[in-house]
């Protein structure tokens, strides 16, 4: 009957009130949700900027040095614990170099602005996109391999087409559903909350959110943010099908 009254109230946009903070659970998570997606919003972007480009470089030169290198140095990076990365990052450039700052969104004696919070989301972002963007970059090398042995690419070939025109008319645009497919799940996955980075960097958004409030036991807002990211996820993955239809008409019904 709670879980009733509950799910009735999260149809009109009542996820209740936190007994702890004493605030609506929506008036709490949106403001965290909207600072979780610029954290995901940047994390995505390297992540598919660098994976593609990796995965493309290594794809063009297949089993030579550079190809391996990229793969060995992505399954690295891949395996990396965002909180051990975000860590040495900190370590590095806001403790030795002190280029940029460790925590929060703002500095607390800066003006604020655009600029200090890009100054900010250096690091978060780029401990958060590490292990998307190595996930990326071995699913477009493996996507492009597989389509450099078919008849269509040998005939684009064989017709005295560049190998730039090559890529971008032919290649890409049959590898692109596989590499889309796993960039979403990606974007899933951080619009989820990157917990453990927002945690190291103080990041205020909905995985420290989350976090706080599993310590302090407080329901409601434990099951809003859950609500929060499965819808996060179900959008995400069927805005993916929906793109993948659209460039992929080998998928789409007869």
């Amino acid at each position: 009957i709670q879980y009733g009254k509950w799910l009735g109230g999260a149809l009109h946009g009542d996820l209740g009130l936190s007994p702890i903070v004493h605030k609506p659970v929506m008036e709490l998570l949106l403001p965290k949700f909207g600072n979780t997606l610029i954290l995901a919003g940047a994390s995505f972007a390297l992540a598919v900027v660098g994976g593609v480009t990796v995965g493309l470089v290594a794809a063009a030169r297949p089993q030579s040095a550079i190809d391996r290198t990229a793969m060995n140095v992505s399954l690295v990076v891949g395996n990396m614990p965002p909180f051990w990365l975000g860590l040495v990052l900190i370590v590095l450039f806001a403790i030795d170099l002190r280029w940029l700052p460790s925590l929060g969104m703002y500095s607390s004696r800066g003006p604020g602005g655009l600029d200090d919070l890009l100054l900010h989301l250096i690091m978060p972002a780029v401990a958060t996109a590490a292990a998307p963007g190595a996930i990326i970059a071995r699913m477009t090398r493996a996507s492009l391999l597989e389509i450099l042995g078919q008849d269509y690419i040998k005939v684009a070939r064989s017709k005295g087409l560049s190998a730039r025109e090559v890529l971008g008319l032919h290649e890409l645009r049959v590898a692109w559903p596989p590499i889309l497919t796993i960039a979403g799940l990606q974007l899933g996955y951080l619009l989820g909350g990157a917990v453990l980075t927002e945690e190291v960097f103080g990041w205020p958004g909905l995985g420290r959110q989350l976090v706080s409030s599993v310590i302090a036991r407080d329901v409601q807002v434990v099951q809003g943010a859950a609500l929060f990211i499965a819808m996060s996820f179900v959008i995400v993955n069927l805005a993916v099908d929906l793109l993948n239809l659209y460039l992929d008409p080998r998928s789409r019904p007869a």
